[in-house]
């Protein structure tokens, strides 16, 4: 039973009576662990073992109220003077700027994220990486840093774990050391603790932004050309049936966002994700979670599951979050049965290799089909491979749009209609440090034009013809 469930399960204060002395109790004997543990790591802030005791008075005291949903500014308010009387109470000599600091660090433990708020509220993070309870690393730009920020100790960080989960419906324990989870705004969240982490509790944290990036904001970031994606947008509301792969973090989520705003308001659309990240903004719009196993071991409820229900509740579209077991046979199976136009992600190093893992994925489905069989399922599934790439100086770009032709012998056969190619000459490289041209059409027309007229999407045939580049005197490209 986690904190939380404590605390909610006596709103009479006997509960909370009951974890206030269990918590004296723990902290006596952790003491000398605890002080032992900070002079071998180093952590020295001599604050810690001060906001330990505080924390731990004051959350028993405040009881279920601390874990509403909605944090109000009554709710701040009491945290605050609360904590405020325990340092009072405490007796630590303290001047006036400590103890404010003080007051403030405390109460983002209790009503936030502890360490971890300065970097959720960074609109310049990405990604927050917590190795350890005295390492943390953000991304920022594409760039792993270390931070100066840390927790307590690991109970510390295993109490902001369990607060983070637990709002989810979750946990992490010690039979289950794994858990997927999200914050209130979708950003995606990780957790692994002992004894499957040896180093103490790790977390992870994908952030996403505020307000969704659009595909405007992807053009201004230099992921994709205009033209590339006005030729997206156009297959998304021509209904065709679109895979985003890529390696992890380079943005498969953020694109199928953006992608699906070009999604007609009066279609049925349903999400379907592990954990619920998506953030479409149309009207009609159903979202489904994965839900992993009770304490018993019971009442999971796959992807794969969501997957069928899902067909019979009437859907236009259909968006799988990412791919990854047995799921990915049911979601072919609805592609090509009518379900036009769905959308979903995998992780990939190009077109190809996304191909050749769906193949493997169907295999895990443990039903017997032969690879013929297969690979005719993925090729009249799919009509379009987008593969994002991130590149050495941390920018995320769409390197390859390609089509899916279909079977030719035992081989499915591929196209690229738009391409990013290396730069090769010095001069283009010091002006690109990315080492990548921008998206560029190839020149080949797609096949499934004719699919698109018939969703009223019109692309005319000079819209694919490549961009014709100068050619200086030593016959070199630019």
């Amino acid at each position: 039973m986690n904190l939380e469930d404590q605390l909610r399960g006596d709103q009479s204060g006997a509960g909370s009576a009951r974890l206030s002395e269990r918590l004296q109790v723990e902290e006596q004997e952790s003491a000398p662990l605890l002080e032992e543990t900070r002079r071998l790591s180093g952590v020295s802030d001599p604050y810690g073992p001060l906001k330990t005791h505080v924390q731990r008075a004051v959350i028993p005291k405040l009881g279920p109220w601390l874990f509403s949903n909605q944090e109000s500014p009554d709710l701040r308010r009491e945290v605050d003077e609360s904590v405020a009387r325990e340092l009072d109470a405490s007796g630590t000599p303290l001047a006036a700027v400590d103890r404010e600091r003080l007051i403030e660090e405390i109460t983002a433990d209790i009503l936030g994220y502890g360490p971890l708020e300065r970097f959720l509220a960074d609109d310049t993070v990405t990604e927050v990486m917590v190795n350890g309870f005295d390492r943390i690393f953000v991304e920022r730009e594409g760039k792993i840093e270390p931070t100066d920020a840390s927790f307590v100790d690991d109970d510390h960080l295993q109490r902001i774990i369990d607060k983070i989960v637990s709002r989810v419906g979750r946990r992490v324990d010690e039979r289950s050391p794994m858990v997927d989870a999200r914050l209130p705004d979708g950003s995606r969240v990780n957790a692994i603790i002992p004894p499957l982490s040896l180093g103490g509790p790790t977390l992870t944290i994908r952030k996403f932004a505020r307000d969704p990036y659009t595909i405007e904001n992807l053009i201004d970031f230099g992921s994709l050309t205009p033209k590339a994606a006005h030729f997206l947008q156009s297959c998304v509301e021509g209904k065709l049936n679109v895979l985003i792969s890529g390696g992890t973090g380079t943005g498969k989520t953020t694109l199928l966002n953006a992608l699906s705003a070009s999604i007609p308001n009066d279609e049925r659309i349903i999400t379907i994700e592990d954990a619920a990240e998506l953030q479409l903004q149309q009207g009609h719009v159903i979202r489904l979670e994965s839900r992993p196993s009770n304490i018993e071991g019971e009442g999971e409820v796959r992807i794969r599951e969501l997957v069928r229900n899902a067909l019979r509740m009437r859907p236009d579209r259909i968006v799988v979050g990412e791919v990854r077991g047995a799921e990915t046979l049911d979601m072919l199976q609805a592609m090509n049965t009518g379900h036009e136009g769905s959308l979903t992600t995998i992780h990939a190093n190009s077109p190809r290799d996304a191909l050749n893992r769906l193949e493997t994925l169907v295999l895990m489905s443990g039903l017997e089909m032969p690879l013929h069989a297969i690979r005719e399922q993925i090729s009249s599934a799919l009509d379009l491979v987008v593969h994002i790439s991130r590149l050495v100086d941390g920018s995320r770009r769409i390197s390859q749009v390609t089509e899916v032709l279909g079977m030719e012998s035992e081989v499915i056969t591929l196209q690229d209609v738009f391409l990013a190619r290396p730069v090769s000459d010095r001069a283009s490289a010091q002006s690109s440090p990315s080492f990548l041209r921008p998206l560029e059409c190839t020149g080949l027309q797609p096949h499934f034009q004719h699919k698109l007229a018939g969703h009223g999407v019109i692309l005319s045939e000079d819209f694919y013809q490549p961009k014709l580049h100068a050619v200086p005197a030593n016959g070199s490209s630019r």
